[in-house]
């Protein structure tokens, strides 16, 4: 039985005064059995370990560098964030990929880069409106997988998670509908089960695409959706919290 895993991603937002709140709120308002995380911006990971260090709820960052050390100005390696104590950090957000020119190549050194330092990377995976609309959900999603496979191989996903993130769905207000969501996520489940049915079969998969407390007790009651990987939701206490015990329920 895979426990489901709730993380909010905050983008760029917060601040030393507004975090405290959100995040004493959600330390001491965490229920049940669902894992939680939260993903912050790089200067607020040690405020983060300070709040939540010895309680339920795990931290990680929105991204790391692919590179070790060295003179990469701006970048942040993944022995810092294990630094940080982070548990987790995202590679490949689709916003990463469209805005910052991130690859596949790129997002596969990224995630081997995380899984030496011992976080636990979140592989986002999700198509643009144009290629769902095109009929290649499938193509892509598989695609973005296959890099990282090439890379690491199968049994790195054992310490790894995967987020599908419609990129259609993210901060538009519009969400893959259960079944949309859940086609999908077996069809990822799918593609490692051909390499290992035991990896596949743990292998928790996350839904990501304007997830709300309304909505996320039929998500997360589909076979194959593991939890959420949350945006704008992660930001208000309340709505997070009621989103996690959807999770837990």
């Amino acid at each position: 039985m895979r426990t489901k895993l709730v993380a909010g991603n905050w983008k760029m937002h917060g601040s030393l005064a507004t975090n405290l709140g959100l995040l004493h709120a959600v330390r001491d308002g965490v229920k049940g059995p669902a894992e939680v995380a939260v993903c912050v911006p790089y200067p607020y990971l040690a405020q983060a370990r300070a709040v939540l260090d010895g309680s339920g709820v795990a931290w990680g960052a929105q991204d790391v560098s692919e590179h070790a050390q060295g003179a990469w100005t701006g970048e942040v390696s993944a022995a810092m964030l294990a630094d940080f104590g982070c548990r987790y950090a995202l590679v490949g957000h689709s916003e990463r990929r469209s805005f910052f020119g991130d690859t596949d190549a790129v997002v596969a050194a990224k995630f081997a880069a995380a899984l030496k330092a011992g976080l636990t990377p979140v592989l986002c995976v999700g198509e643009s409106l144009a290629e769902r609309e095109a009929g290649v959900t499938g193509e892509v999603v598989t695609r973005q997988i296959d890099a990282v496979l090439a890379n690491s191989g199968v049994a790195a996903f054992a310490n790894a998670v995967v987020a599908y993130e419609p990129v259609w769905a993210i901060g538009t207000g519009r969400t893959a509908s259960p079944a949309q969501a859940q086609e999908v996520h077996a069809l990822i489940r799918a593609r490692f089960a051909r390499d290992s049915a035991d990896v596949a079969a743990g292998l928790r998969i996350l839904y990501g695409g304007s997830v709300k407390a309304n909505n996320a007790a039929e998500l997360f009651g589909q076979i194959d959706i593991d939890g959420g990987l949350i945006g704008g939701a992660s930001l208000v206490a309340a709505d997070f919290l009621a989103i996690c015990s959807a999770a837990s329920t």
